[in-house]
């Protein structure tokens, strides 16, 4: 039998660990039978936004582009996780509506530790004004109000944030408890 297609839905600030998170969730949906599919933010916008920029209607064309992919191949039966800022609210709601088997998971981290992990200095140059509409800085991010699963990519592991994601799968249904049949 087919398993059920769903969607799991990073959300968070650059840097949070939202794509770390989805490279871990990966195989241990693999495991359990899935076909699984990533779509992070930095590819699709490469290869399936390429020419949109930064502004709210880019961000938000892009979003939607991520979740109508993520809804077809949900739809066909893949365990889809994305992995992008999607800064807006109302674009998540929209994508979560459009899917339906959608488990919204929001990596939270502060500015702070976030400013600290930044190997490129972005965050700083964001702060000081060099950057324009960087997401969190300049640019809104809005928290989700009623996520799924909330992460704190500062105080836990990847080992404890991955481990709360597969809790929430096997609770919702879309995966079966390691170990049964």
């Amino acid at each position: 039998m087919a398993s059920k297609g769903f969607t799991v839905w990073f959300t968070g600030l650059s840097g949070a660990g939202k794509s770390t998170l989805a490279e871990a969730l990966q195989p241990a949906l693999k495991e359990r039978g899935h076909n699984v599919e990533i779509l992070d933010g930095d590819i699709v916008r490469t290869n399936l936004s390429k020419g949109l920029g930064f502004s709210k209607e880019d961000r938000d064309t892009n979003i939607l582009r991520i979740g109508f992919v993520a809804h077809l191949l949900s739809r066909n039966g893949v365990a889809v996780i994305t992995a992008a800022i999607s800064p807006y609210r109302d674009i998540r709601d929209q994508n979560r509506g459009l899917i339906g088997d959608f488990v919204e998971v929001y990596a939270k981290c502060s500015i702070e530790e976030l400013t600290r992990r930044d190997v490129k200095g972005l965050y700083e140059k964001a702060l000081r004004g060099e950057i324009q509409n960087f997401t969190g800085i300049s640019d809104p991010y809005e928290e989700p109000l009623n996520p799924e699963v909330v992460v704190d990519t500062e105080t836990e592991t990847m080992e404890q944030s991955l481990a709360k994601i597969l809790a929430c799968l096997e609770q919702k249904g879309y995966l079966s408890p390691v170990g049964a049949k």
